[in-house]
């Protein structure tokens, strides 16, 4: 059996072009640590990406991130996906992907991109809360979500829905309601995102007067995964926990907030932490003061086990068994667990 290619995003950032807005937590310059778009700029871009890596190794995507772009004048857009859309012609990439706002997705936006070979589009919903959208500045409400992935859904677009984590007024509530909803409207994918403070931001001059108080990193990490479990529930892949390491939170442009370079490893820690508390309360009693034996996916013992072996002492502790070991399932997918009992 061939082995499957390891995928990767070729990332061309256009800082704010298309947006009107300035939601309080953003400042894409700071977050792409790109200040500028040329579009001519483009192929030179994607050239040294693909001249850098084995191109039988890698599935490669073009990907159109940091700003809405299918709000951008409509010229630098079909040139920007015609451009890549030759990578795709000649076999160098596999597709295009791209990221916007819901409230830059109707059917003139779908006629234009529909010509393309689009693999997904990643839509910032951020919230459904109208409460938390309308204090983020966000521009646009839950329904005009809810419509953007209709229409996505319509012309069978596969959509990734993107959302945040401690956002001002939200809530575990409203965040385990983003996620069931995300995943009602039909999504292909996720990522959750915990909300960092970033400097020349409104959401700064906020934490500097009291009105907003960030999530320490443990609430920020439980709050996570309580979203990501909704996902692993549904069956809704998760690409991404946590913010890219290029998202330069170890800058002078990261103020405040759960910044931890591991942030998505801790947040899937505590989720294999919960689950294998569930299992042990449901065990039966003559499981306790034995050896247990996890079955965990592929290459999941490392992430159930936590961080210098976190969970595996939690739970000896907590349930006074004799030892935890983790074993590899290859039928199991990622968070999903059995659990036997060895000898005593």
């Amino acid at each position: 059996m061939a082995k499957a290619k390891k995928h990767i995003n070729i990332p061309i950032f256009i800082p704010h072009l298309g947006c009107p807005n300035k939601c309080v937590f953003c400042n894409q310059h700071a977050i792409s640590g790109t200040c500028s778009f040329k579009k001519e700029n483009i192929i030179h871009e994607i050239d040294t990406v693909l001249s850098s890596i084995h191109p039988g190794k890698y599935d490669c995507e073009i990907a159109f991130f940091g700003g809405s772009f299918t709000g951008i004048d409509r010229d630098t857009m079909i040139y920007c996906l015609d451009t890549a859309e030759s990578y795709v012609s000649r076999g160098l990439v596999s597709g295009i992907r791209m990221s916007t706002r819901p409230d830059y997705i109707n059917e003139e936006i779908l006629d234009i991109i529909s010509r393309y070979t689009l693999s997904e589009v990643e839509l910032g919903i951020q919230s459904f809360s109208e409460k938390v959208l309308s204090v983020c500045r966000r521009g646009h409400t839950a329904e005009d979500t809810v419509r953007a992935c209709e229409l996505l859904n319509s012309r069978h677009i596969p959509f990734i829905g993107q959302m945040m984590v401690g956002l001002p007024l939200s809530d575990l509530e409203a965040e385990i309601t983003c996620a069931e909803k995300i995943c009602a409207l039909g999504a292909a994918g996720s990522r959750i995102y915990p909300t960092v403070v970033f400097r020349e931001t409104e959401l700064m001059e906020m934490t500097e007067k009291g009105f907003y108080q960030p999530l320490t990193l443990e609430d920020a990490v439980d709050r996570s995964a309580a979203v990501l479990r909704v996902f692993v529930r549904r069956g809704i892949k998760c690409l991404r926990v946590g913010l890219c390491e290029s998202e330069n939170l170890h800058s002078d442009a990261y103020y405040a907030g759960p910044n931890h370079p591991a942030f998505g490893e801790l947040v899937g820690n505590a989720l294999y932490y919960d689950l294998m508390c569930e299992k042990l309360d449901k065990a039966p009693l003559d499981f306790y003061q034995q050896n247990i034996v996890f079955e965990v996916a592929q290459g999941d013992i490392s992430l159930a086990a936590g961080q210098k072996q976190a969970n595996k002492l939690k739970i000896e502790n907590k349930y006074n068994v004799k030892s935890v070991r983790f074993i590899e399932n290859p039928d199991l997918i990622r968070y999903n667990i059995k659990l036997v009992t060895t000898s005593n």
